[in-house]
């Protein structure tokens, strides 16, 4: 993991910038979570509708308790047992956190990352990061560098080098007030 590429993103971020970067299995579109156009411009680059909602990563649980509600110790000991880790988990939301993030939803979709590069990205930018699959709505999620370029010439600000995780499929998303799977793993 080069530095300076962790720089550049982070400087890419700061700035409104949208970057692409690889995650647990497939590369991601992020973004600062609480800079309202840059969301708005992964989400018209997706083509993907806002009520939709958006996941957020970080590199520690800390990092997202501003967004989200305070979680019961019973559901941080269980958030425990799978972070870091590739489970996102709908969680809610805390009153004020930003609509773009959330959709129409009451939760939002939070993940502590283990994949090293994307969990070292939040540590540099010290926040956490939208984490969207780097793909058009309705095509599959680019697998590599050279797909985010094809899936977007010329429109992603940074293309951070790196490699996906071992995942085969997009992490598992489970719902933390129903304790349901919504997508498997």
């Amino acid at each position: 993991m080069n530095r300076w590429h962790l720089k550049r993103a982070a400087v890419c971020v700061a700035r409104g910038g949208v970057i692409a970067y690889p995650t647990e299995a497939v590369w991601g579109l992020g973004c600062d979570p609480y800079n309202a156009s840059a969301v708005q411009r992964i989400l018209a680059l997706k083509h993907r509708p806002a009520d939709k909602g958006l996941i957020v990563i970080a590199a520690r649980f800390e990092q997202l308790l501003p967004l989200i509600a305070p979680p019961s110790v019973a559901l941080e000991k269980q958030l425990g047992h799978t972070w870091p880790g590739p489970v996102t988990w709908l969680l809610p939301a805390r009153p004020g956190a930003p609509k773009w993030l959330r959709g129409r939803h009451p939760t939002l979709a939070v993940r502590v990352t283990a994949h090293p590069l994307a969990a070292a990205l939040c540590r540099v930018l010290n926040t956490p990061l939208v984490s969207t699959s780097a793909n058009p709505a309705g095509r599959p999620p680019a697998r590599d560098a050279i797909q985010v370029r094809r899936y977007f010439p010329g429109a992603v600000d940074y293309i951070v080098p790196g490699s996906t995780g071992r995942l085969t499929r997009p992490t598992e998303i489970r719902d933390a007030l129903t304790g349901g799977v919504v997508r498997a793993g």
